[in-house]
């Protein structure tokens, strides 16, 4: 028998004192709250003890004699009344919401629900085929930060898993795990290329929807989560959380940051007829939006439930969460899912809503790297441009404008000059500059780089939705095959076609982000929402025969970034900026006018960004038309110089200060520049 007491309601979880452990969990409509102590294999309950009431709802109790890592969960006897949306449980084996470590593995089974349908209680206790809470000894992180300004960063999507699940270089316990990615191979990979920043998906503790299992397939994306505060065990190597702080150092010491993308908008309980495993047997009504007429959920992420931002204690949890993996792991970031979410309360989207004031006061995660995906499928959910300084938030509008254009479609350029100048009719507004854009192309969710421009339809029958899911939108080309094909120019085409793209986010004011294995020209065989592809559909393959073709292009082009101050300006440039000067000009190296603007059949356009300190200049042609087009060059004192082109070099064609410029191709070039004409 453990000895036992009264404990502090301060701070929530569970916390190592000298000689016991204080427990802590908010449940304030609870009529009891039960602490559940289990042997170290997590299947036999060994002690059960009744928890104290303290003011505001939270329950604790001190606890001696505890192992260091003891393995426990709670249990909460209250009300279950559909009608208040209480869905207290006492057969429910609780997860706390604070765990630091799980133990075990979930296992889906109809235990988990708290009603068998819906209005009828379900007795069955789930405790078998649950994780457990597990005490943490974690210390915080001592490594020292990059501290990258903005304007250097290059943001790397990866996933942990695909990244290096088919690299050989790495031994093959690393492989698809946490220290798989601070293997020095892989470093190498991204230093070569001038990566600086990697942003992993989902990395939270999550599960697979019990839809996906039954077919066989796997929540492989991780939007689906079950604790915010501990690392997805499975890649883990020998189940120490201490390997993702590892990681982190690791990749610290070679300059990299690290953030993570968190999803703070929904939990794995789903909805109404979703199992209970946390927050529901808890405080469901606070924890999540409920319907004012109905007992369901309001369903903002299309994943059956919505976090209630608007409860303090919902809004207490994220703030620590966010907390606990910068002090704790050292993450330098983060990316927020549906991002709108955290900033919508009854009235609809607030950009002064108290998570951003919360965010904005706090002396640790102020500091932090802050990307919002401002949008979500609730009502006014589209928020790009809305969220307040010092918010960076992905750019789609950048995305599907260079979509759009190489894929020649016609009115685009007066749209495309905006997102190359950095989207100033998105940002500027509120007082923020070009790079509060996240500039990209593709990223995990869509096509990639490849089958962009290999697929003008989605090939998605693998998900087992027929075809159902996944955008229709895609803004795609297959350059005149569908699909995968042996035929040279189609290739060829496809490749020119990726560098255009490449080019064209590299030469563009904001924060470029490119998707894991777009260097690779990785395909995902038309595939636009492989989620729960857990196979080579998104495994990297690394001995691919392409695998080098854009690994030193795309280096090449952040190098030649790297040199232009212009990319690193916090500021929009005006005609009143005396740093830089943008030009927009036709073929002529005439300035634009609002005909040529608007004319149907342009699809050329000419951007010189002028360093007026260094007396420097740069110049970008791109041509989208399916024909060649004689391009006068502006004048300038010395001669250009050809930086980089989707061209072979064996295609250059330049007389005097006339370029013949092919059908479908971008060209950059550099005046009173220390460099070199382009050499392939």
């Amino acid at each position: 028998m453990l000895n036992s007491c009264k404990g502090v309601s301060s701070p929530l979880g569970a916390s190592n004192l000298v000689n016991s452990v204080n427990f802590a969990v908010y449940a304030p409509q609870a009529n009891d709250v039960l602490l559940c102590i289990f042997d170290e294999t997590g299947f036999a309950e060994i002690e059960r003890i009744s928890m104290f009431l303290h003011e505001g709802g939270v329950w604790s109790v001190n606890v001696e004699g505890l192992p260091d890592c003891c393995i426990y969960g709670y249990r909460v006897n209250g009300s279950y009344d559909l009608i208040t949306g209480q869905l207290h449980n006492e057969n429910k084996l609780l997860l706390d919401p604070y765990a630091k470590d799980l133990h075990g593995h979930f296992y889906w089974s109809e235990r988990h629900f708290c009603h068998l349908p819906v209005g009828h209680f379900n007795e069955a206790d789930n405790a078998f085929d649950m994780p457990k809470s597990k005490l943490s000894t974690l210390k915080k992180y001592e490594g020292i930060k990059p501290n990258i300004a903005w304007g250097e960063t290059v943001i790397y999507e990866c996933h942990v898993k695909g990244a290096t699940k088919l690299n050989d270089k790495i031994p093959s316990p690393l492989r698809g795990k946490f220290l798989g990615l601070a293997h020095d191979d892989f470093i190498t990979h991204l230093k070569n290329m001038g990566v600086n920043a990697i942003e992993l998906l989902p990395v939270h503790s999550f599960i697979s929807e019990q839809f996906l299992t039954t077919k066989g397939l796997q929540n492989y994306w991780g939007y689906n989560t079950l604790n915010f505060f501990t690392p997805h065990k499975e890649y883990l190597v020998d189940d120490r959380v201490e390997e993702f702080q590892q990681m982190v150092e690791i990749f610290h010491k070679a300059g990299i940051e690290v953030i993570i993308d968190v999803v703070f908008n929904h939990t794995a309980e789903a909805g109404l007829e979703g199992p209970t495993l946390s927050f529901k047997g808890l405080n469901n009504s606070g924890y999540y939006r409920l319907l004012s007429d109905s007992c369901d959920y309001i369903n903002d992420t299309g994943c059956g439930n919505t976090i209630n931002i608007d409860d303090p204690y919902t809004l207490k949890l994220i703030l620590d969460s966010l907390r606990y993996w910068v002090e704790y792991y050292g993450v330098d970031g983060f990316r927020f899912d549906l991002a709108s979410i955290l900033g919508r309360g009854k009235d609809g989207f607030n950009e002064n809503h108290a998570f951003f004031q919360a965010i904005h006061q706090d002396p640790i995660l102020s500091q932090c790297k802050l990307i919002a995906e401002p949008w979500d499928i609730g009502p006014g959910g589209y928020q790009l441009g809305a969220f307040p300084s010092p918010w960076h938030e992905w750019n789609d509008k950048y995305r599907d404008t260079v979509r759009q254009f190489w894929q020649a479609k016609q009115h685009v350029l007066p749209d495309l000059a905006k997102r190359i100048h950095g989207s100033n009719d998105l940002f500027e507004h509120n007082l923020r500059g070009p790079l509060n854009s996240i500039n990209f192309i593709t990223s995990h969710d869509g096509f990639t780089l490849r089958d962009w421009v290999s697929y003008e339809v989605k090939n998605n029958l693998a998900n087992g939705e027929n075809n159902q899911d996944g955008h229709n939108e895609n803004h795609s080309f297959n350059c005149g095959i569908e699909g995968e094909t042996q035929d040279v120019e189609v290739n060829a085409l496809r490749l020119k076609q990726q560098k255009n793209a490449l080019i064209t986010l590299f030469m563009s004011c904001g924060v470029p982000m490119i998707a894991a294995g777009t260097e690779f020209c990785h395909s995902q065989i038309g595939n636009n929402n492989a989620y729960c592809q857990d196979n080579k559909t998104n495994w990297l393959n690394w001995g691919s025969l392409e695998s080098t073709k854009l690994v030193d292009f795309i280096s090449k082009l952040i190098q030649l970034r790297n040199k232009f101050q212009i990319f690193k300006h916090t500021f929009f440039i005006h005609q009143e900026d005396q740093d830089f000067s943008v030009h927009w000009l036709d073929e002529h190296a005439l300035p634009m006018d609002a005909i040529k603007w608007h004319d149907p059949r342009s699809q050329f356009l000419m951007c010189r960004l002028d360093d007026n300190n260094k007396n420097t200049s740069l110049l970008l042609l791109l041509n989208a038309s399916a024909h060649s087009l004689n391009v006068k060059l502006p004048d300038t004192a010395k001669k250009w110089h050809l930086q980089m082109t989707s061209e072979p070099a064996t295609k250059l064609n330049q007389i005097d200060k006339v370029l013949d410029v092919s059908a479908q191709s971008s060209w950059v070039f550099s005046a009173n520049f220390e460099g070199n004409d382009y050499e392939s």
